[in-house]
């Protein structure tokens, strides 16, 4: 079975203005990367948009129409729903989505037709928490995935697994209270949000926070990985693996401050897929979050991508 890549155009439309790091040319650059002919067994579709009723699973009706409500209508300028997190004319749609990306690429994984797959798409989701916007997120992407796979394909146990440099605040809350859902995370810290301490657990030990600090690299990650994560991942079980691969680890991004390279993107991918095989049958369902250097995000999204395809062949 093939790798899944998902994407679509109208991701391009949320403009978020001039200088800020969450813009349309991040989609651009890795699109650039993927031409490249190792990339040509790909299998390539558009992102649906999700339907409200699956939002729901994670965000209330009132939730998404004030979202909806914020979107500036055609030649107006762009609004911003808190200090980060902007949106323009044609946001909303690229908002569903790269949530309906995510939601697609479940069901094509769970019903083996893909052995995996990665979701090309923006806005991210991660910070996105069950009543507020956050962080660039306007919807909880992996979150909503992880429940539409419980709800409508009975996987009974999802694991997100998060490496982006900024702690997945919004993936922990709404995970917080389940016994069946698992998100572990390494992420720097202090940064922000501000969350992400190994003492948060959850309300069943489902939680499992590995902080790193500034100029971690290559050492500390696979130390995280060995020691903490992959263990606990076991531990805990799972029909479905998400990752929730944000890429502004990277030494050379602006937002971050760890000093991940490529080679350490594909050795997490690794091992994940790895464990994948060993718990749930290899079913894998990556969404781009973050990573805002055009060049490391290219680069470490392909080296990333490259493993999840090796996995599928």
């Amino acid at each position: 079975m093939p790798t899944l890549l998902l994407s679509h155009p109208a991701c391009l439309a949320h403009d978020t203005g001039p200088h800020h790091p969450e813009r349309p040319d991040r989609l651009r650059a890795l699109e650039n990367a993927l031409v490249d002919p190792r990339f040509a067994k790909l299998t390539r579709a558009d992102a649906p948009c999700a339907e409200q009723s699956v939002i729901e699973r994670v965000h209330s009706a009132d939730y998404i129409d004030v979202i909806r409500q914020f979107e500036p209508k055609p030649g107006d300028p762009i609004v911003y729903i808190d200090s980060d997190t902007p949106m323009s004319h044609g946001s909303f749609e690229a908002a569903l989505r790269s949530c309906g990306g995510a939601v697609e690429a479940v069901d094509q994984v769970m019903a083996g037709k893909a052995h995996n797959a990665f979701c090309a798409t923006r806005p991210p989701g991660h910070h996105a928490e069950t009543r507020s916007v956050q962080g660039f997120c306007l919807f909880s992407n992996a979150a909503i995935a992880a429940k539409h796979a419980r709800a409508v394909h009975g996987a009974e146990r999802v694991a997100v697994v998060d490496f982006d440099v900024h702690h997945g605040n919004g993936t922990q809350e709404i995970f917080w209270s389940e016994r069946d859902l698992f998100y572990a995370s390494t992420h720097q810290m202090p940064l922000y949000p501000g969350s992400g301490a190994a003492g948060e657990i959850g309300a069943y030990g489902t939680i499992c926070n590995v902080p790193l600090r500034a100029g971690d690299g290559k050492e500390a990650v696979r130390s995280a990985f060995n020691d903490r994560i992959l263990p606990a991942l076991h531990a805990f079980g799972f029909d479905l693996l998400i990752i929730s691969a944000g890429f502004d680890a990277h030494r050379d991004d602006p937002l971050g401050g760890l000093a991940f390279v490529e080679d350490d993107f594909a050795w997490m991918t690794h091992k994940l897929v790895d464990m994948a095989d060993k718990r749930a049958r290899g079913r894998v369902v990556s969404v781009l979050e973050g990573g805002y250097d055009l060049t490391g995000l290219a680069h470490s999204a392909a080296a990333h991508i490259g493993v999840l395809m090796e996995a599928a062949s």
